[in-house]
Order: C-alpha cells, then sequence, then structure tokens
C-alpha cells in the first residue's frame, strides 16, 4: 500500500513538471522599479492582449524586480505592473513571434500613487478553477455548465471535495468537518441541513466558492477539514443597477416500478443595487420550485442465535421544494473614515415528500417470510431570519481600521411525518395489525453574537490583528410522536418514542495575529483561544450534560518568493469540530419499523492538527501535500444494530483517531486559440484507527478524485463548455463507497449586446451519477444504494440592466460565522 501511494505522489510531481516543459513556447522578461531607479520586489505583472487588454498570463517580480512569462504564443502584447502605494504602469506594445520568441523588454518605471497615469481597462475571464496562495476557488459565474443546476452540485465539482448523498455529508480531500459559509457567514446549519439548503440553492445566484483548507486565527476554530465560502453575486461607482435570471428545464429520474418521472424545475432572481455618495442600499430575492427524486436499496443480514435473516429494502421517494430567499442592507458613509450599516437576510423552505418503503424479509434460506410495506409522509418547514449591525471606522486610510458586528439569528422548524406500515405475509394476506405512527418536531434556534476586530499597521508592510468575540445558543427541540390505536382510530402520545431536548452554549473567544517579513519570508502568525460551556438537556429523560472547557488554536503561515517562477508555501493549524445542536439530541427518528437514527448527548468535540505544503509554478501549477491528524473524530452514521429485533440504527459516535495524507495538483493546458483546459488531480490517504464494540478496528486507504473542464470560444458570442469529474472509491468511516462520477455539456449565446445570454445546460446526460456502498463490521453486514434525478436539462436567461460599474455592497464577514453550521435538521 505505502508503495502504491508513493509511486502516486512521485507520478503526480512528475506529470505536474511535464506539462510545465510541453506548454513552452516563447518568452517575455523584464525590469520594474521606481522612478528612481530602485528595484521593486513582489510586484504583480500581466502580460495583456494588444488588442483588448485581455489578460493572457500573471507573474510576481523577484527581490531585484525581474520577472518573465513563459509558454507565450505568438501576438501583439503589452505587460502592465502594479504595486500598493503606486500608479499602474504599462510598456510599449510589442509582438512575440518566430523572429521576436525571446523578448526582452525595457525596465518599467513606477511612479508614486499621487502622480496621474491614463489607466488600460484591464478584461480578464476567470478560469473555473483558480487556485491562490491560500485557497482554491471556483468561479461559478464564468461556468457555462453549472448554470441551471444546485450548488450542491457545482460543489460536488470542486477539487478535492466529495458528496456522500446517502448520508448527506461533505467531505474536503477525504475529511468530513467541513464548516459551510454563505458570503462570509455561517449558515448555523447542521451537515445534513447544509446539504438540503445547498441541493435546493440555484447556481445561477453563485458567484464563486472559496475553498480554504488552512483559515487563519481570525477564522473561528470551528471546522476540522476546514471551510467552504459561497459567495452569491453582487453588483459593482455611482448609480443603480441589477441583474434579473429566470431558469426552467427538466430532470429525468426511473422510480422503483421502472417507469420515467418527468421532474419539472424553475427558479427565478432579482438583484438590484443603488449607490450614492453616501448610502449604499442593495437586495436581493430568490425563488425556486423544484420536483426531485431519490430512490434508496439497502440489503442487510442480521445473524441471531446461529440463524441469519435477510432484509433486502427498496424505497422512493419523490419530493417538492418551493424556497424564497431574500436579502436587504445599507451602507451609510457617515464620512471618510467611518461607515455604518445594518443588513437582514433569510430564507423561507417547504419541502413535502410522499414516498413507499418495501422491505422483503427472508430467511436463513433465503425464502421469502413476510413483505412489511411503510408508506411515509413529510412535510418539512424551516425558516430563518438574521439581523446584522456593523461599524468600520478608518483611522488613516493605511489600513489601520476598527470594526464592530453584532448580529442576531433565528432559526424556526416544523417537521411533520407519518408512517404507515402494513404487514403482508408471503402474498397479499395481512399478518399482523397495522402500525401507524406520526410525529411533530418543532424546534427553534436563537443565536446571539457580538464581534470586534483591530488592524494596526506596522513598519515594513507588517501589521497586527487583535479581535475578541462572544456568542450564545439556545436550542430548542421538541420531539411528539403519537400511535394510531387500531380499535379505537385514535391517536394516543406515546412518551417512549417522545422527546424535549434543550441545549445551552456560550463561547467567549480571543485572537492575536501578526503577518510580517522576516527577510524576504513572509510569515503569518496567530494564536486564537475559546472558552466554552455547554449544558445539554433531556426534558422527557431528566437527563443533562454539562461541558466547560478552554482550548488554544495556533496557527502559522510561511511564503517565500524562491525566483520569479516558483513560490513556496507552509501552513500549520490546529481546529475543533463541535457536535451538530441535532447530533447531540437523544431522539429517535424512524424510517420504517426496523430502521431509525438515533442522537448522542454525550458527544464530545474532536480536535485536528494540520500542516499543508504548497508550490506555485508561474502562477499556473500548483501543488499542495498536507497531513492532519483527527482525534476523538466523530462519525456521523456509526451502524449498531439489534439483532433479536431484526433493527438496525445508527447514531453519531467518537471513535479514535483519522490520519489523513492529501496530495492535490492543478495545471491548465492551452490546448489551441480556441480552447482550454483546466485539470485537477486531488488524491488521499486515509488511516482510520478505533473501537467498535471493544474490538479494535482499522482501515488503511488511497483515495482520489479528479476534474477537468474545457471551454471552447466558436465567436465573439458563442462559447461551450465540457466538464467531467471523477471520484475513486473511498471510506467514510464504517462505510466503503464505490466510484462515481459525471460529466456535464454546456452553451452560452450572449444576446442584446451583451447585456443578456443565453445558458443551455446538459447535466449527467446517460445518468451515471449514483451512490453505493457498503458497511462490514463485526455482526454489521449491509449495502446501500442511491440515486437521484441528476440527469436533467435546463435552459437559463439572465440579464444585467443599469450601470454596471457600480460598486458592490461591502462584504460582512458577521458575529455569527461559526454557530449557523451546527443548527438541526430532519430532511
Amino acid at each position: 500500500m505505502k508503495t502504491t501511494f508513493y509511486l502516486l505522489i512521485f507520478t503526480l510531481l512528475a506529470l505536474n513538471t511535464t506539462f510545465g516543459q510541453i506548454l513552452t513556447r516563447g518568452s517575455v522578461n523584464g525590469q520594474v522599479g521606481t522612478a528612481a531607479g530602485k528595484p521593486l520586489e513582489f510586484t504583480t505583472m500581466m502580460l495583456l492582449k494588444a488588442k483588448d487588454s485581455t489578460l493572457v498570463k500573471g507573474a510576481i517580480s523577484d527581490a531585484t524586480g525581474k520577472y518573465a512569462f513563459e509558454n507565450v504564443g505568438a501576438g501583439q502584447y503589452l505587460v502592465a505592473a502594479q504595486q500598493i502605494g503606486y500608479r499602474k504602469t504599462y510598456s510599449p506594445t510589442f509582438a512575440v513571434d518566430e523572429a521576436h520568441s525571446s523578448v526582452e523588454l525595457p525596465a518599467l518605471a513606477m511612479t508614486d500613487e499621487s502622480k496621474n497615469l491614463t489607466e488600460v481597462k484591464v478584461v480578464a475571464q476567470k478560469p473555473f478553477i483558480e487556485q491562490q496562495v491560500d485557497r482554491t476557488v471556483v468561479n461559478v459565474e464564468n461556468s457555462i455548465v453549472s448554470s441551471g443546476n444546485t450548488a450542491l452540485e457545482v460543489l460536488e465539482k470542486a477539487p478535492g471535495v466529495t458528496i456522500d448523498r446517502q448520508n448527506d455529508q461533505i467531505q474536503l480531500k477525504g475529511k468530513a468537518g467541513v464548516i459551510v459559509y454563505i458570503d462570509g457567514k455561517q449558515t448555523y446549519l447542521s451537515q445534513q441541513e447544509v446539504s438540503n439548503l445547498l441541493k435546493n440553492t440555484p447556481s445561477d445566484n453563485i458567484a464563486s466558492i472559496e475553498i480554504i483548507t488552512n483559515p487563519g486565527s481570525k477564522y473561528d476554530a470551528a471546522g476540522n477539514s476546514g471551510i467552504i465560502n459561497i459567495k452569491m453575486k453582487k453588483n459593482k461607482n455611482f448609480g443603480t443597477n441589477g441583474t434579473f435570471i429566470i431558469g426552467g428545464g427538466y430532470g429525468w429520474a426511473d422510480n422503483i416500478y421502472g417507469v420515467r418521472d418527468d421532474l419539472p424545475k424553475f427558479n427565478t432572481s432579482l438583484n438590484i443595487n443603488n449607490r450614492t455618495s453616501k448610502v449604499n442600499l442593495f437586495g436581493n430575492y430568490s425563488y425556486t420550485n423544484r420536483q426531485s427524486f431519490n430512490s434508496n436499496e439497502i440489503n442487510r443480514e442480521i445473524p441471531f442465535n446461529g440463524k441469519t435473516t435477510y432484509f433486502d429494502q427498496i424505497s422512493a421517494r419523490p419530493s417538492q421544494f418551493v424556497g424564497h430567499s431574500y436579502k436587504a442592507g445599507l451602507d451609510y458613509f457617515i464620512n471618510q473614515k467611518s461607515t455604518i450599516g445594518v443588513l437582514v437576510n433569510g430564507f423561507s423552505n417547504d419541502w413535502s415528500s410522499s414516498g413507499v418503503n418495501n422491505t422483503f424479509i427472508r430467511n436463513e434460506n433465503r425464502q421469502l417470510t413476510s413483505r412489511p410495506t411503510t408508506q411515509t409522509d413529510a412535510r418539512n418547514y424551516l425558516s430563518n431570519l438574521t439581523g446584522n449591525v456593523n461599524y468600520k471606522y478608518d483611522f488613516d486610510g493605511k489600513g489601520r481600521e476598527w470594526t464592530i458586528d453584532a448580529d442576531y439569528v433565528h432559526y424556526g422548524g416544523e417537521n411533520y411525518n407519518n408512517l404507515s406500515t402494513v404487514y403482508y405475509g408471503i402474498g397479499s394476506e395481512i399478518t399482523r395489525p397495522n402500525q401507524d405512527v406520526r410525529n411533530n418536531m418543532p424546534s427553534t434556534i436563537n443565536i446571539l453574537a457580538f464581534k470586534t476586530d483591530y488592524v494596526h499597521p506596522m513598519k515594513n508592510g507588517s501589521k497586527l490583528e487583535v479581535g475578541v468575540k462572544s456568542s450564545i445558543v439556545n436550542a430548542d427541540n421538541n420531539t411528539i410522536y403519537d400511535t394510531l390505536q387500531q380499535e379505537t382510530r385514535q391517536w394516543l402520545f406515546d412518551a417512549s418514542r417522545s422527546n424535549q431536548f434543550k441545549y445551552d452554549e456560550n463561547i467567549n473567544a480571543g485572537y492575536v495575529n501578526y503577518a510580517g517579513k522576516l527577510g524576504k519570508l513572509k510569515v503569518q502568525a496567530g494564536l486564537r483561544a475559546e472558552h466554552t460551556h455547554s449544558v445539554g438537556t433531556s426534558v422527557t429523560l431528566n437527563q443533562r450534560v454539562d461541558r466547560n472547557y478552554l482550548n488554544l488554536f495556533p496557527t502559522l503561515f510561511l511564503s517565500r518568493q524562491l525566483d520569479t517562477n516558483n513560490v513556496l508555501n507552509f501552513s500549520y493549524s490546529r481546529r475543533i469540530d463541535r457536535p451538530d445542536y441535532q447530533n447531540l439530541n437523544p431522539f429517535v427518528f424512524y424510517l420504517d419499523p426496523y430502521t431509525y437514527q438515533q442522537g448522542n448527548p454525550f458527544l464530545r468535540p474532536q480536535y485536528t492538527n494540520s500542516i499543508e505544503l504548497t508550490h506555485v509554478y508561474k502562477s499556473a501549477f500548483t501543488t499542495t501535500l498536507g497531513f492532519s491528524r483527527t482525534t476523538d473524530f466523530i462519525n456521523r452514521e456509526t451502524p449498531r444494530q439489534i439483532a433479536a429485533e431484526n433493527i438496525t440504527y445508527v447514531t453519531p459516535e467518537n471513535l479514535g483517531y483519522l490520519d489523513n495524507v492529501n496530495l492535490n495538483v492543478s495545471f491548465p493546458v492551452s490546448v489551441t486559440k480556441w480552447w482550454r483546459m483546466q485539470n485537477n488531480i486531488s488524491t488521499y490517504y486515509t488511516h482510520y484507527q478505533t473501537f467498535y464494540s471493544g474490538t479494535p478496528y482499522e482501515v488503511k486507504l488511497v483515495a482520489y478524485n479528479l476534474y477537468t473542464s474545457n471551454n471552447f470560444t466558436f465567436s465573439k458570442t458563442l462559447s461551450g463548455e465540457v466538464s467531467g469529474w471523477y471520484n475513486s472509491a473511498s471510506q467514510y468511516g464504517f462505510y466503503q463507497a464505490q466510484p462515481m462520477g459525471a460529466f456535464s455539456l454546456g452553451l452560452q449565446k450572449k444576446v442584446m449586446d451583451g447585456k443578456g445570454n443565453l445558458k443551455l445546460n446538459v447535466n449527467d446526460p446517460f445518468w451515471l451519477n449514483k451512490f453505493s456502498g457498503r458497511a462490514m463490521v463485526q455482526d454489521i453486514n449491509f449495502r446501500v444504494g442511491s440515486r437521484w434525478e441528476s440527469r436533467r436539462i435546463m435552459l437559463t436567461f439572465t440579464y444585467r440592466f443599469g450601470n454596471q460599474n457600480v460598486k458592490s455592497a461591502r462584504q460582512r464577514n458577521s458575529a455569527t460565522s461559526a454557530e449557523q453550521g451546527r443548527v438541526g435538521g430532519n430532511n
């Protein structure tokens, strides 16, 4: 296994170097400095097309001010230099051709910011996947094949991200515990509810997705595998503008009876921004109506008293989702130094489903003995209201600033579930009385949070950041079960299944962070302290779990510009992943009489130490090698069995430790002038070591993720895209997941003089995407499979109106940036 792993690492590194050699065609070299002739290091250099100033390549000058662009095709170009404190500077136009394959440009002299220089407008289209020094950025709005999809499906294409559809889990480089932000604010939802929210968020409302594997001390310490920040679209000096989007299409899926279901989908949104010299008003509204489908197949073997019972379960669950989301905000510029803002956003989601679950029970000879059928009807409401008041004071316009954020967040939910089971024999005869159960799960979560941050610039470009934060969370979940009495046909309260669970939590945190230089080495070091006091109370069971703990979370980032082509970065962080509020609730949620899931009030936080080494070549080829160890890791779907009753259930548990070694390689390829590729290879080695019912359990596995995007420019108004991804076999705790993947096709046509565009997208046309896996440990032996309507066609129209140069609203990272990711959900 180790030989295979090291061989794979060597192959990927060789592949990275080989691509760099294959693409070499021409080169452009030069030097940048001040008007007095002093060299300028770390200046951003841009190679632009002379015709329209389109960005071709980027580079960074070294300590002597020298820079170089390699792999430059024939054409007319100019070079732009950009550095803080200086005006943009441009070279004369020059040519790269057979006679001038190696161009040496005259030195560029940059003038101070106070001097005027006519600027050249740079029009650059970002790639779908952009590898930056500290994060990976997925530029969704530039992708044709992403149009008409959901946020979850776009996230599935991101490098290193895998989606466990069966258990609604998001993993990053083989690790669970991802914290999801939206516009810099954490969602406050559990993994399951985050997955459900992203399933119903149209990708057309998303600008980009940022994947940050090692966040700094300024961020909350939550999230053992990092942060995924979904940035919604915003508008860009004075005036009014907006964007209107409307899209629709169909998905197709074959149900358990072999009949194809047509599943229509529709979404629309309106985004408006108005800015004057004193006030910036912004807001958006979106509406989504989607019909979806999900089918599951579970095959179980349950040994008991020397005999084995076989369970084959097939379920189908068509569903309807109607969602409204909104945001409104105001920034008031009191003067040049002070800005105050308010922000209100939220959503209202209504999800309903009516499905059937057929169970075929066979004896040790595989002979059918009974056939219970469960009809399920569910309707879940979830609403959110978030209010934020923020203030920013800029002391001198040179980076010294003070910010304050105060937040109030409210979540309200009502989950209704009805289960009606008919127990059939071998034929159509009924062998025992029907079982009818209903439950209602009202829940409320209220969060108050306050944070303040101060940034103090120092000499030589260094800076010191300090801040404090306090949050208070109150959650109340009430599970009410009723059982239908067949004789009287009356519903009676079932105290044995019902439970009210309350959770109170207070986290107080402070951090200090320094960023500067030690010679040619860029350094950022920080330390965050978080004190947590939580109390979980089961009112029904009269059970109380009180936890009180203090943790320190150091971070360290190092960056070294080796030469004009190579940058080397190192990072270290320690992080915590606290249990979701819903996972702490000991309630039982039934899928059918033989299958359920249950919370665990005794869950402990898990801790992760991570290091990463990143090499960036020519601002395009990126190789990242990382290692992490998670202790007390939370396995959210630990399988358990009550063999005497033929019952299998899952529950979250702390299970030993998890080691993860990961390697990520990202590289672009310019095949022709009209064909561009972006490729990403992620591979990881996971090592689980724990105990299951007192017996050692260990797993070692190498897995990988592949992604490629191909962009074609047919004309000035017509373009196309083909993208595909593939995940190898992998391990999710006790579950061994089989390979999965898919590809998509898309066309984009600009209309109405560029103010509008049409995007046609065909997602997973051959219905390849599906989940299947198996769990085998001690007496647990079952297989699971899941399918959904990933095959669909969507048409989306986007129209931009007004002044398209209006500056966007300020990005806010609110005080409630860590707690929202842990709100419970039941879908």
